[in-house]
């Protein structure tokens, strides 16, 4: 077990963990705690997205660097904040997890192991691959795979979970997100957009947990209007032509 965490330690020497925050001081503390158990070397940035609780406050006094946004920019502009952050900051890989202790520490490695494969930009952890497939409702579910399916055709590669917002992004990719994320749809809109320039992605099976506070702004009949309002922003998004300045092969200077 040591050697184990001695290993994790030296590979988040050039790694930041990023984690977007709104009204999370019920549970960003002890998940900051809990990362450190695991990774007790990482620099935990988050970034409190307009919060009006002691968020920032909480994650301050357990050791995170904090990004206080004016305004509430929504996950996908916090998390574009923090790329730009973690890119000026010169760190190689950002590996992004909720405030809300859903995506548990202890999976950290999984995705860092995966990261040292060359020709792989970004690691998605997937709730619906290896033994902790992900238990929930019937209707998220078949939500969830039918965006699978279509985002799988997109991609032109097998895509299992499209909204998980636990994931690792190498330099190159965190170049490109700095100048272009989306902010409506992220996580699914984000896989089509990498695959699209050029860059890879990689899906490795980690068991999600529950909330440790608060509840999903996604309601139970509103996952298919989600998924009915994703499909037609990625079909708009193949409309659109690729900006060759940030495909992967035009980024050979960054390293």
């Amino acid at each position: 077990m040591k050697n184990s965490l001695e290993k994790n330690n030296a590979s988040m020497d050039d790694t930041a963990i990023l984690i977007p925050c709104y009204n999370e001081e019920e549970s960003i503390g002890s998940l900051i705690y809990e990362i450190r158990n695991y990774t007790f070397n990482a620099d935990v940035v988050v970034i409190d997205d307009g919060s009006i609780d002691t968020t920032a406050v909480e994650a301050a006094e357990a050791g995170a660097v904090v990004l206080q946004l004016a305004h509430n920019l929504g996950v996908g502009g916090a998390v574009q904040a923090g790329f730009i952050y973690c890119f000026n900051k010169g760190y190689k890989k950002v590996l992004r997890l909720d405030g809300d202790g859903q995506h548990p520490p202890e999976e950290i490695p999984k995705l860092l192991e995966t990261s040292e494969i060359s020709d792989i930009d970004m690691v998605i952890g997937s709730r619906f691959l290896g033994n902790g497939a992900f238990k929930s409702t019937t209707v998220r579910y078949l939500g969830i795979k039918a965006l699978a399916s279509v985002m799988s055709v997109i991609c032109r590669k097998k895509v299992t979970d499209p909204t998980s917002g636990f994931f690792l992004v190498k330099r190159k990719l965190l170049y490109y997100f700095t100048h272009r994320y989306p902010v409506d749809y992220p996580e699914p809109e984000a896989i089509a957009l990498l695959r699209r320039q050029g860059y890879d992605f990689h899906e490795v099976g980690v068991t999600f947990r529950p909330r440790l506070r608060g509840n999903s702004t996604i309601k139970k009949w509103g996952t298919f209007y989600y998924v009915f309002k994703v499909g037609l922003a990625l079909l708009v998004g193949r409309a659109r032509p690729v900006d060759r300045r940030f495909a992967k092969h035009s980024l050979n200077h960054i390293n």
